[in-house]
């Protein structure tokens, strides 16, 4: 992977000569490098790492990968106002890596709150923490983790089936970042405009689970159980339980198919 060839590839960087992008070959944690960063950064940066050795993901978890299987990337991106803002983001930016995704014919669903799902097994994870910007506002830290190829014994290690795109693994990888990249910057700017109401109808067409009967949990703790409905315009998914239909927040929450992982 080469970043001059990322923004030489990439609508995105062409159009905006602030972004930059940046290949390092090994880092523990692309989103914590970001985050360090944080307090001097000027514009928008994307960071790939050929290998990241302490991946991280929701609720203080690992995120697993491998350099020749995955790619492992984040984008610092900085939203005027407070983190009010933000609210849906992680659905948002589910939407825009399924549709660039499937803009490289590719077709995926969507688990609340921020995974990327192929027949049924994760494809890719997001996480997104964010810093005070010192000038103001908030910088958000979107990391994500795709799989390509899945070695069998780090599925081994994961412990369960995980999604991979061995076909799209033989894409040269700058083309398929550029175009990842476009597919976030486009859909960051959107979400700037008009929040996650305006990817709200996108995310529940490829809402995996629609209609099937699933537990939200807290921990290992049973919050909810019923019929997942979808999400609302504040990206909060919607169950439909024995006592009506509610509305579930996004937090340190684990959403599964009753009776399965």
């Amino acid at each position: 992977m080469n970043a001059a060839a990322i923004m030489v590839l990439s609508t995105a960087a062409q159009s905006d000569p602030d972004l930059a992008v940046e290949v390092v070959e090994e880092t523990g944690s692309t989103n914590a490098d970001l985050l360090a960063r944080a307090a001097t950064l000027a514009a928008p940066v994307l960071l790939v790492a050929r290998n990241q050795t302490a991946g991280r993901g929701r609720a203080g978890r690992s995120w697993l990968s491998s350099s020749e299987g995955s790619l492992t990337f984040s984008l610092a991106w900085r939203f005027e106002g407070g983190l009010a803002r933000l609210t849906g983001l992680p659905l948002a930016i589910g939407v825009a890596l399924a549709e660039a995704l499937e803009r490289l014919g590719v077709q995926v669903g969507l688990k609340w709150p921020n995974d990327v799902l192929r027949d049924g097994d994760k494809l890719a994870g997001i996480l997104i923490e964010t810093q005070a910007a010192p000038s103001g506002g908030v910088w958000a830290v979107i990391g994500i983790g795709l799989n390509l190829v899945m070695p069998d014994e780090l599925e081994a290690q994961i412990g369960r089936s995980v999604a991979s795109l061995p076909w799209l693994a033989r894409m040269d990888r700058d083309a398929l970042l550029a175009a990842l990249l476009d597919g976030l910057a486009g859909a960051l700017r959107e979400f700037e405009r008009a929040g996650f109401g305006a990817f709200a109808a996108r995310w529940n067409l490829r809402h995996a689970w629609q209609g099937e009967t699933v537990t939200v949990l807290d921990r290992g703790t049973v919050l909810h159980e019923g019929s997942a409905a979808g999400v609302d315009d504040a990206g909060r998914l919607l169950l439909d339980t024995q006592e009506g239909r509610i509305a579930v927040l996004a937090g340190d929450v684990s959403l599964r198919v009753k009776g399965g992982q």
